[in-house]
């Protein structure tokens, strides 16, 4: 009997509705697993339990799942949905199946959840890049069995990280040039990166209250350039077309056509850089 240790996501789905459509609903689960690299440990009857080794995964897998279901044709009058609850943390592999405190929290979340609702915990939820935790809100804490402290809730809003998980999942490509723009005049940022802030030793100095002395830094890595936040009240990205996140003390790979903004969000600020990276 084989033991093995490893840190993992655990995700927890339960089918709420016609038992009819079980098998169907399943199996749609199984491919939104599959989808994001996930492995499914096992299913029992209407429940499927599977994991990810990131919780980037988790959250965009969990998401799949229910717009699956939601999608899905109401059978005798009545619609099904789902109820997830996923955790990160160590486990122990054993014969085919996966066990610790990481895979009972996961089960109890899921038990916790309402009908359409994926919940995970703070702990977890931290875990996320920020274009998925800002797609999450913090609910309330309880208490939970086997736990010595109360477990603070907070739920994955599926509707709204619908358009984010593809990119959170998959990695930005390869990008050779990044190029600056402020107020009329253009920067490249080179191999050894470049910093942004307030003060007249950084590479590009913004003239923005908001700014901190230091805002953030730019530097290129395996060929991505990857913008890191140093600021106390964070850096606002918004890549065009899509929904503007914020970072705090974080790294965002950039990609295509976008802004930055120092300290609030670009409508509201006088100040904002415009980025190209191709």
């Amino acid at each position: 009997m084989v033991k093995r240790s490893e840190k993992a996501v655990v995700l927890f789905a339960k089918v709420v509705g016609a038992t009819g459509a079980i098998s169907h609903c399943i199996r749609q689960l199984r491919e939104a697993t599959a989808s994001v690299g996930g492995e499914v440990v096992k299913t029992m009857g209407d429940e499927l339990m599977a994991v990810f080794l990131a919780a980037d995964a988790a959250a965009a897998a969990a998401t799949r799942m229910q717009l699956a279901v939601h999608g899905l044709a109401p059978i005798g009058g009545s619609r099904l949905s789902l109820r997830v609850g996923f955790q990160a943390g160590p486990v122990i592999r054993r014969d085919g199946d996966v066990f610790g405190d990481t895979v009972n929290l996961g089960a109890r979340l899921a038990e916790q959840a309402t009908r359409g609702q994926i919940l995970t915990s703070r702990q977890t939820a931290e875990l996320l890049t920020p274009a998925l935790r800002n797609s999450t809100r913090r609910l309330y804490s309880v208490e939970m069995k086997g736990k010595r402290n109360t477990v603070e809730l907070c739920e994955v809003l599926w509707e709204q990280s619908a358009d984010v998980t593809d990119m959170a999942v998959h990695e930005a490509a390869p990008a050779s040039h990044l190029r600056l723009r402020y107020r009329g005049k253009e920067l490249e940022a080179a191999e050894g990166g470049l910093t942004i802030g307030r003060v007249h030793e950084c590479d590009l100095k913004v003239d923005d209250e908001h700014a901190s002395r230091r805002h953030c830094t730019i530097e290129q890595r395996n060929g991505k350039f990857v913008v890191h936040d140093h600021s106390a009240n964070g850096t606002y990205i918004t890549i065009e077309g899509e929904r503007e996140i914020v970072l705090h003390r974080e790294d965002f790979v950039l990609r295509g056509h976008g802004w930055f903004s120092f300290g609030q969000p670009r409508d509201q600020s006088a100040e904002s850089v415009e980025f190209f990276c191709d």
